[in-house]
């Protein structure tokens, strides 16, 4: 059976508020929680980044719903050794319900540090490799490696969960999501995507955990809800590897001048205050198969939304 959960947004909202909308989260009845790693915003108008690792430590004390990263990129910002360390103290904190999204990252975040963005498939390579490294390390033995992207020498990870933190990597084309069925414990991606999914089990992914996310935008008038789509998250409708491209939030914004409130009320990202446009946008992927759907709210009225969603949306998927 499908379950619903929140995906909290790193890029829209600073860690205070992000901790009170799990909370609300809980008490709305959805019954998971996704949260983004960023280091940078896309726009300057969403206007945050907080290290998520302190916000999940926080999240451990404030709810006791499932925590995800959706998705952490342990490759270039961010060493796979210390990633595995953050990793199992989060599962250690939130007592074996966390699990580490992974991804091959975007240069939004990782090329803070002047290291050099690589094409995608020698990314696709370095992911493979950190999550070597990182389950290694979960075992709680003495680790050292010298691979072909990465070293690691007499390295132990003394505080661990019970159990091991399971990995979920994420697919947006298809060898990713190849990848994320030789290597991954789950599978996680954006928007319904059944043909992935279909991919997914397909190349080894079968009876494996699997997720998706969806944008939403509240609002008792659907026009505003369009307008603050256009003026908040208009980066979600560019095309192809750009957003894995781009360098800096200035870029985007000069690539997203050419999205229009069109693009945005074309699509079916569900905007307004129908229940149904709603229900219908969270259906699509529960109906493409997928083990948990996380919805995130774009715009200002976030109690709006919880209400909403606990007695219109929750109710009406079952």
């Amino acid at each position: 059976m499908t379950s619903y959960g929140y995906f909290l947004a790193s890029e829209d909202h600073g860690p205070r508020a992000l901790v009170d909308q799990a909370r609300q989260a809980e008490a709305a009845g959805f019954t998971s929680l996704w949260i983004s790693d960023h280091y940078h915003p896309w726009l300057d108008a969403q206007g945050n980044s907080p290290f998520v690792w302190s916000t999940i430590g926080a999240l451990s004390q404030a709810t006791s719903l499932p925590v995800a990263t959706a998705v952490t990129c342990p490759t270039v910002r961010t060493h796979p050794a210390v990633i595995a360390q953050a990793a199992a103290t989060s599962g250690a904190l939130h007592e074996g319900r966390f699990r580490l999204g992974v991804g091959s990252g975007e240069a939004l975040n990782e090329h803070i540090l002047g290291d050099p963005w690589p094409q995608a498939p020698i990314r696709l390579e370095m992911l493979e490799e950190a999550v070597e490294i990182i389950r290694a390390l979960f075992t709680g033995e003495r680790v050292s490696h010298r691979g072909r992207y990465y070293t690691v020498e007499n390295a132990r990870l003394r505080t661990l969960p019970d159990r091991p933190v399971p990995i979920d990597v994420s697919g947006y084309a298809p060898a990713a999501t190849e990848l994320a069925a030789r290597i991954g414990d789950g599978f996680v991606t954006m928007g319904p995507e059944g043909d992935l999914l279909r991919r997914y089990r397909e190349s080894g992914g079968e009876g494996r955990h699997t997720g998706c996310a969806i944008k939403a935008c509240y609002d008792t008038d659907r026009d505003r809800a369009a307008r603050t789509v256009l003026e908040r998250w208009p980066n979600m409708f560019l095309p192809g590897e750009l957003a894995a491209l781009l360098p800096e939030p200035r870029h985007f914004e000069q690539a997203t001048e050419l999205v229009t409130k069109e693009h945005i009320t074309g699509g079916s990202m569900p905007l307004g205050d129908d229940p149904e446009e709603h229900i219908r946008a969270l259906a699509a992927c529960r109906d493409a198969g997928f083990d948990e759907v996380h919805v995130s709210q774009i715009g200002p009225d976030m109690n709006g939304f919880f209400e909403f969603y606990r007695t219109r949306v929750l109710p009406g998927l079952g």
